[in-house]
């Protein structure tokens, strides 16, 4: 399983190392989770440096993809050229958008008819875009995520660890990140909030796609 984030110029550091941190809690055979950037080197909001790992091409082919959000969304969004690469297809992976990264999601076409999660920023930009923008931290629609607030990239972590494992996966991972004495309240809070959406499986992925059993790991 390739689960890759996209990182881009003037990246948040939270949005994409987070879910980066959460996700490679799975040491199951054949678990990758990437860094996928348009450039080699990458610099976020605050001046740290990134070096991608794999190109925007191999991230699209991946079972799942975060795209990560940042100060520089908006021009992104708007490079014509550089949203030509990202071929996304919700039929046969999962795609999860942190904060202003689902307004690629919405440029995309991805998000047609279906509400999203945001960051405040980013919200009035998904509003022009016709997408209708939830008060909460996370929403699910089939294969599609969004979340909104920067320590939200773990319901997007949990989501795609319960998706292509399973649900005590993904209550593992968060037990090991989750604060001490809160662990357990972490956990409950955060798979609850996620677990809600797990009974919709109105896009469920084409056959080779993710949820299937040509690429599902054995648990």
């Amino acid at each position: 399983m390739h689960i890759s984030i996209l990182t881009f110029e003037g990246f948040n550091e939270l949005d994409s190392l987070i879910a980066f941190g959460v996700l490679n809690r799975i040491k199951q055979p054949g678990w990758r989770v990437t860094i996928a950037s348009p450039e080699r080197r990458v610099t976020s909001m605050n001046g740290l440096v990134l070096e991608s790992q794999v190109s925007l091409h191999e991230a699209c082919e991946a079972d799942a993809v975060i795209i990560g959000s940042g100060i520089k969304t908006r021009e992104i969004a708007a490079d014509a050229t550089l949203m030509a690469q990202l071929r996304l297809d919700p039929d046969g992976q999962l795609l999860a958008a942190q904060c202003s990264g689902a307004l690629i999601l919405a440029k995309l076409g991805l998000l047609n008819g279906v509400p999203a999660c945001t960051d405040l920023t980013t919200k009035p930009w998904l509003q022009d875009a016709d997408v209708e923008v939830l008060n909460q931290p996370f929403y699910a629609a089939g294969n599609v995520a969004t979340a909104g607030g920067c320590l939200a990239s773990n319901y997007l972590a949990a989501w795609i660890i319960a998706r292509l494992i399973s649900k005590e996966a993904a209550a593992d991972a968060l037990h090991y990140v989750a604060p001490v004495g809160e662990k357990e309240e972490f956990v409950s809070h955060v798979m609850g909030l996620v677990g809600a959406y797990f009974h919709d499986q109105s896009a469920q992925p084409t056959m080779g796609g993710v949820g299937t059993e040509s690429r599902m790991p054995q648990k």
